[in-house]
């Protein structure tokens, strides 16, 4: 059973740094549902950590997940995150709730 593990976990690991490293992820900030009111203005901006909270803070939301070109998300719907992904030139792309 383990080494049949092995060639999952290298390719996860793989996964893991494809596309260099994204922006830090900033502490939660707040407990509670997300709000997607406000956030249309942060489209092309730079994805960065001050950006990440700024979003975190506006959006009342829990946790923050970056989305980085062509990676692969789970599409389980949390009510307390914002997912906000990015292009090759960490232009944000979107900022939804879920």
């Amino acid at each position: 059973m383990r080494t049949a593990m092995l060639p999952l976990l290298s390719l996860l690991a793989a996964c893991a740094g494809a596309n260099g490293e994204g922006p830090a992820t900033p502490p939660p900030t707040a407990e509670g549902p997300c709000r997607d009111e406000g956030l249309d203005r942060f489209i092309g901006q730079t994805a960065s950590e001050a950006t990440g909270a700024e979003l975190l803070r506006l959006s009342g939301a829990h946790t923050l997940r970056w989305g980085a070109p062509g990676m692969a998300m789970t599409m389980d719907f949390r009510p307390d995150r914002l997912t906000v992904s990015y292009d090759g030139k960490m232009a944000i792309t979107t900022a939804r709730c879920g």
